[in-house]
């Protein structure tokens, strides 16, 4: 009796096992079915292939399922169906919704399990069939999540679309992206979008497939560059923007990349030629002027510490051009005005460690020399004080602003307005605002 109460007990487990195991594959079964009503009659079945969609759904939550290469197809013809459906609707009214958030890539990706998993030839020739009608899809879906910033979502449609195209290709079958150029253009938009989904890794992968193949996108290098220093790999930046200088000589974007490398690094005097050849290609940005103001105003210093009197003063004059340039383009331009005060400041600064350094002398001929140079730095003060009052006009809470109105002040014993900067210093200082500009009235 007990051996037949075992027994029973295994067969009703057996039973109930294969019921778990067969339930998936009838939900499958369920899901065609109501796909097959739908297209027979859309009009009048339009829930079916609600019913569909949610069915294929849950079979695909059964491990019997997953194993069937039909069942994935079927997803990829329902998801794919929902799509057809939606974008006759877009024929009619352009600006209406898609149902799914991209029936496209679920639909591709279904197909491509289905590739994966058939075992029957027609099995494999539908999974292929329905690989070919979504790649357009994907792409066009991709474009239009780019677009909407969503580059996640991008990325996704963009991958699918390359896979669908090595599928294709493997089975001998037409693929969008067969003329080179279109396929080029594919991987780079699709490492773009990686990039900007902040999945560098997978961005590198797309890059580095074009960059292998001898690329004639200039932007393959500047891409790779920043990612490679992002990561810290500075000498593979470094490589990939030497490369990229030297095959695209002319690129802006490379060109900047490289200021930037050598701005990092204090290379100042190989900056010059380079902003000299922005300048040429980009005469009206402001910015590359004052930029280059900042290098000459960087090897004046330099030259100036050095005591290399007849250097020093060069490089000032060139600064001091570049600096006027800039305004003369933008004369509301803060950092050309700001820097024109800063440059003659400096200048001064240098005076009076000049000034503190000399020997004690009251003889007449020391005390003229002491009055000459005081006046001399005074003169630079003066004609610094000009350009920080615009540029306090410009931007009244620019703390390095301040601070050299309140000393130039304190200097010329204009103690009132040295205090009124001390005050609006404070503000800043303390997380506010000042409302409006000392000199603009």
């Amino acid at each position: 009796m007990k051996k037949s109460l075992v027994f029973l007990l295994g067969f009703l487990f057996l039973a109930t096992y294969t019921q778990a195991q067969e339930e998936g594959a009838k939900l499958a079964k369920q899901a065609g079915k109501a796909l097959t009503s739908y297209n027979i009659d859309p009009t009048n079945n339009a829930a079916k292939l609600e019913e569909a969609k949610t069915k294929i759904n849950q079979a695909l939550q059964f491990p019997d399922a997953q194993a069937l290469s039909s069942a994935w197809i079927t997803k990829g013809e329902i998801y794919n169906t929902t799509l057809q459906r939606d974008m006759v609707k877009r024929q009619f009214t352009p600006d209406a919704p898609l149902t799914g958030d991209n029936d496209a890539l679920e639909a591709v990706t279904a197909y491509m399990k289905g590739y994966e998993l058939a075992t029957k030839k027609y099995e494999k020739s539908d999974a292929i069939k329905g690989i070919t009608d979504g790649q357009g899809h994907l792409i066009n879906i991709g474009v239009t999540k780019y677009e909407a910033g969503e580059f996640e979502k991008a990325f996704l449609s963009f991958k699918a679309a390359l896979q669908s195209h090595e599928v294709l290709k493997a089975n001998s079958q037409k693929s969008l992206l067969d003329e080179k150029e279109q396929y080029d253009n594919q991987v780079y938009i699709t490492g773009l979008a990686a990039l900007l989904a902040k999945r560098t890794d997978d961005a590198v992968k797309y890059y580095e497939m074009l960059y292998n193949a001898g690329t004639d996108k200039a932007a393959i290098y500047e891409g790779l560059y920043n990612i490679k220093s992002e990561k810290g790999d500075e000498a593979g930046a470094d490589k990939i923007l030497v490369e990229g200088r030297k095959k695209f000589p002319d690129d802006a974007g490379l060109l900047f990349a490289e200021i930037n490398s050598y701005l990092k690094k204090g290379k100042l005097e190989d900056l010059t030629d380079r902003l000299k050849q922005a300048i040429a290609q980009e005469p009206n940005n402001v910015q590359l002027y004052v930029t280059l103001g900042n290098v000459y105003d960087n090897l004046y210093q330099r030259e100036q510490q050095a005591k290399n009197v007849a250097k020093a003063e060069e490089y000032f004059t060139l600064a001091k051009k570049q600096y006027s340039d800039a305004q003369a383009k933008d004369p509301k331009n803060v950092d050309a005005v700001y820097s024109l005060g800063a440059l003659y400041y400096n200048k001064a600064a240098f005076r009076t460690q000049e000034l503190n350094a000399l020997p004690e002398d009251f003889s007449s001929a020391g005390m003229k020399r002491y009055e000459t140079m005081k006046n001399e730095l005074m003169a630079l003060f003066d004609e610094s004080l000009p350009y920080f009052q615009k540029a306090e006009i410009l931007n009244p809470n620019d703390m390095n602003t301040l601070v050299a109105l309140s000393e130039i002040y304190a200097r010329k014993d204009e103690y009132e307005l040295a205090g009124e900067f001390k005050k609006r210093i404070e503000v800043v200082k303390g997380g506010g605002k000042n409302e409006k500009s000392y000199f603009d009235k």
